[in-house]
């Protein structure tokens, strides 16, 4: 089958390499033209599992094409995905203006009965308006769908190659004929392709993450509970998880969720619900309280060692958002090194992936190491913000001879506290009892 996937951002380009995968002919369009030479090579200009190694194989067997003329890419597909970033506007909506871009250019350069399908993350409404911005443009006759992503950073390939469910919102039956079909390949284990209408498609994708981000908030919510009453919540965590009603997903506690998708799509489930005089109050709690959650490493340092960290050094330990990528978006590393700084301390930094863009982003008098342990260097203290493999069996004994004095805070509560303990760490975490 011939398709087409308009935008080479994380879905995009997942997604095109996965299609070819399974014998498609796929061309990818982009208007960055340095990001089209770097693909046209083999290389991704994110860090993700596997995915490279599908793009040099698909690349060389001809099943997969990068393109900067978004038109010949139009015209020389069947089916054609929409994959452009909808970035948050300041009041929290999605900005559209690259889908209704994107929209407009298919609608100039259509030919033959085509299927556009969204696979950006859209509000409700969206697809439609896709498919009247298109009939403004062309008399030729064409097909909707929205067929949203559930990918998780750092198992995207295997999340599309193996998805728990493909869903998608379409009226027409020559869609759902056709992308049944396409689809077919990454089925074979039985796990479903669930149809419905656009609108209730649309829905589902934000429903879907604002209940991951509403599980998120409410354990970190417990964990303070548990701070303040001397509970475990990790021992809570395990209770209420063993209830199959509940399951143990998304129920670890921590320094807050961060990345692309999570706060972008409560923000813009909020923003949804007040254009039509809603109160998603059980949303936006989840968004209110994960901003509050992202400052709590900081403020569990500074009532060990002060508000004021003046002369202090502060190592960190983890700056991607979450492990195996290197995405920094919203991340909880962002705000404790601002608040860190803000404060006076010194700060040196690592992560595996993300040294390079946070060099992009975070201030000139950061300190990048060149390993986990260098970062300990006569640090006065170290936080742990990302759940890195790396990180989660270290050599604690050299951490403890490399730090100024032995002190932990633990934001995704990696270490065991009896271990801790045995070495002499004062060891701090999210709502498990302190270790002194």
């Amino acid at each position: 089958m011939k398709v087409g996937v308009i935008g080479t951002g994380y879905v995009g380009l997942v997604l095109g390499a996965c299609l070819a995968e399974t014998g498609n002919h796929v061309i990818c369009a982009d208007i960055d033209g340095e990001k089209i030479d770097l693909l046209k090579q083999g290389l991704s200009p994110t860090y993700e599992p596997g995915l490279e190694s599908l793009l040099k194989h698909n690349l060389a067997e001809g099943r997969l094409d990068f393109s900067t003329d978004v038109g010949h890419c139009i015209e020389n597909s069947a089916v054609i995905f929409i994959a452009v970033g909808t970035p948050p506007a300041e009041d929290g909506s999605a900005d559209l203006q690259y889908v209704y871009s994107v929209a407009e250019t298919i609608g100039q350069h259509l030919s033959g009965d085509k299927i556009i399908i969204t696979k950006s993350t859209v509000p409700i409404g969206t697809t439609l308006e896709v498919g009247e911005i298109i009939a403004e443009q062309t008399d030729q006759p064409f097909h909707l769908a929205n067929n949203p992503e559930f990918l998780k950073e750092g198992t995207a390939v295997e999340d599309t190659m193996r998805p728990d469910r493909v869903i998608v919102g379409t009226d027409s039956d020559y869609a759902r004929s056709v992308l049944e079909e396409l689809f077919s390949p990454f089925l074979r284990t039985g796990k479903p392709i669930l149809f419905m209408d656009i609108a209730s498609s649309e829905v589902t994708k934000y429903t879907a993450n604002t209940m991951l981000a509403v599980r998120i908030s409410f354990m970190n919510q417990i964990a303070a509970l548990c701070e303040a009453t001397g509970a475990d919540v990790e021992m809570v965590r395990k209770g209420i998880g063993s209830d199959p009603r509940i399951g143990s997903s998304f129920l670890f506690p921590g320094a807050g969720y961060g990345g692309s998708c999570f706060p972008k799509d409560v923000r813009a489930l909020v923003r949804t619900g007040q254009e039509y005089d809603l109160d998603l109050s059980i949303a936006r709690s989840a968004q209110e309280w994960n901003e509050r959650q992202k400052s709590r490493v900081v403020e569990i340092l500074s009532a060990e060692l002060g508000d004021d960290l003046s002369g202090s050094r502060i190592a960190v330990w983890g700056l991607a958002f979450k492990a195996d990528t290197d995405d920094l978006r919203e991340a909880v590393s962002l705000t404790v090194v601002d608040e860190l700084l803000d404060r006076g301390a010194s700060v040196v930094v690592h992560d595996p992936q993300a040294m390079a863009n946070a060099r992009k982003v975070l201030p000139d008098s950061v300190e990048f190491a060149s390993d986990e342990y260098t970062a300990c260097e006569g640090a006065d203290a170290l936080l742990v913000l990302t759940e890195w493999l790396q990180y989660r069996h270290p050599d604690l004994e050299e951490v403890k001879n490399r730090l100024a004095r032995p002190l932990i805070i633990d934001g995704r509560n990696l270490f065991k506290r009896e271990k801790m303990k045995q070495l002499g760490f004062t060891y701090l975490s999210i709502g498990r009892p302190d270790v002194r």
